[in-house]
């Protein structure tokens, strides 16, 4: 089944019989659904709302977009028009945003797509979602993944909008002329989510449109269940949870955070199952699917440390249900949390970890495992992704760092080289005075310069807690202490190659 573009077309949307698999959801006398929220709680009953509405594109009526309450997702009909039975316990109404249109906004440039469900004195609602065309073409464009911005107070706050909001509007003027979003991909706050407004206004300064991924500092602590959790982050960025296409690549935003009073773990609840279900319906099997959530499905940090799995607080714990969905397509997923950078295979799915914007929570210049602060750049031509790394305020090919003999007390005779995206496609080689000497042994340890910025009880001198992180991207060489001169090769699995070299007095001999 065809997804639709932001153009009139002659696809014909769901009809009678959908619209009655959806009226038998919810009937006259009320249903308690899976993943009802506090609201219906309180109602003791979800009453229907019968949702109508209309998808314009510059003006014209579009056929085949796709709506959803978060639950069930109906396509529109020729003349734009749809039609879904919702309930009272769904919060939002809102659209898989077509390929070929602008990505809406609200004045602060986050993306703007849903409508608040707010039934009238009948239980009806009705909606118009308008859209515009792009004026180029959009199988060729770009994203930023942005994990972990983390800010708790206006000091952080100045940090991103004048460290980290100058190099996006640096690295978007590279990729002039291409579509471009950024995703934010949780822990956008610190848990001071007063501030969302001036997160707002950096947004704004940056001057791309940005979709927000709910983390688990972004939630409402206070609330007495998971279902009030996302409150105030609604509030500002809409639901938690949705989807929308550029080019040929379906794009899919999950909440993957379960707060159950005294803390979190990572989890997706049923509703948002069925939902992903019942949008993925939609997708040809085989397409491109991009998933962005906060937490990890999987992290190897607990392996790392010695343990057998990860723990219920780094990866998603019923992460098999989301394979099995995704197991059709071609994905990828983005995620953030652990303030680290990794390539997880698994499933037959890559998940790109993706580094902190805010590093080490703003302690430094680098995360717990050596990765710069950063963010990732994915450019997309069709369905295929290429990525890199861009470490704020620095140059796109610095790739990796180099540390001379001794600084892994480990291995005193032996180089060390953070590559800090490196996956299995890479190819790390070293140098003395000109002559090849192979592949670098690659070995899990801790970072050299997080030792030195993280180490003990009193570093960093602020984010005392944060400790230097075990990582696997690390590799040794044992290069000679008379070399005059080394240098450090990385290919990445595109061809492009990165060097740095290790001179003398940095401390060979």
């Amino acid at each position: 089944m065809k997804t639709a573009r932001c153009e009139t077309s002659r696809r014909v949307g769901v009809g009678r019989r959908q619209f009655i698999k959806q009226l038998s959801v919810l009937t006259a006398g009320g249903l308690l659904l899976p993943g009802f929220s506090g609201s219906a709680l309180a109602q003791k009953r979800i009453e229907p709302v019968r949702v109508r509405g209309v998808v314009r594109a510059d003006g014209k009526p579009l056929a085949g977009a796709r709506v959803t309450d978060g639950l069930n997702v109906v396509a529109t009909e020729r003349s734009g028009r749809f039609e879904l039975i919702s309930g009272t316990d769904r919060r939002f109404v809102y659209l898989t945003l077509p390929a070929g249109c602008k990505i809406p906004t609200n004045a602060t440039g986050t993306a703007r797509f849903y409508e608040r469900l707010q039934p009238n004195a009948r239980g009806e609602m009705e909606v118009v979602f308008e859209l515009t065309k792009m004026e180029e073409a959009d199988e060729k464009h770009a994203f930023l993944v942005l994990a972990d911005p983390q800010m708790e107070d206006p000091y952080e706050l100045g940090l991103f909008l004048e460290q980290t909001v100058p190099d996006i509007r640096k690295t978007a003027s590279t990729l002039a002329g291409t579509s471009l979003f950024a995703v934010s991909c949780g822990d956008i706050m610190s848990d001071h989510l007063q501030y969302y407004p001036d997160y707002e206004k950096a947004v704004k300064e940056a001057g791309i449109p940005f979709f927000q991924v709910l983390g688990n500092h972004d939630m409402d602590y206070t609330a007495r269940s998971d279902d009030w959790s996302t409150e105030t982050f609604e509030r500002h960025f809409g639901p938690p949870y949705y989807s929308f296409d550029r080019g040929a690549v379906h794009y899919v935003v999950l909440d993957d955070i379960l707060w159950h009073g005294d803390g979190y773990i990572g989890y997706i609840n049923e509703r948002q199952l069925e939902w992903l279900s019942n949008d993925l319906s939609f997708v040809e099997s085989g397409r491109a699917v991009v998933v962005f959530l906060h937490i990890p499905v999987y992290s190897t940090q607990t392996e790392r440390d010695g343990g057998s799995k990860p723990d219920w607080t780094i990866a998603v714990n019923n992460r098999d249900s989301l394979y099995r969905l995704l197991e059709p397509y071609k994905a990828h997923i983005f995620s953030g949390h652990m303030h680290e950078k990794e390539h997880v295979f698994r499933n037959g799915i890559h998940e790109h970890v993706a580094g902190a914007v805010c590093g080490a929570w703003w302690s430094g210049p680098i995360c717990s495992d050596g990765t710069p602060n950063g963010y990732d750049v994915v450019e997309v031509s069709g369905e295929e992704l290429k990525w890199r790394y861009q470490a704020t305020g620095l140059e796109a090919g610095h790739q990796l760092r180099v540390h001379p003999h001794g600084s892994d007390p480990t291995a005193p005779d032996e180089i060390v080289a953070n590559v800090w995206d490196w996956d299995p496609e890479w190819q790390v080689v070293w140098y003395e005075d000109g002559d090849r000497k192979g592949a670098m042994s690659r070995r899990t340890g801790l970072d050299p310069l997080s030792g030195t910025l993280h180490a003990g009880p009193d570093l960093p001198a602020r984010r005392k807690w944060v400790e230097p992180t075990r990582t696997s991207h690390l590799f040794y060489a044992p290069v000679s202490r008379n070399a005059r001169e080394v240098i450090v090769e990385a290919t990445d699995r595109f061809g492009r190659v990165y060097r740095e070299v290790l001179q003398e007095s940095a401390g060979m001999r």
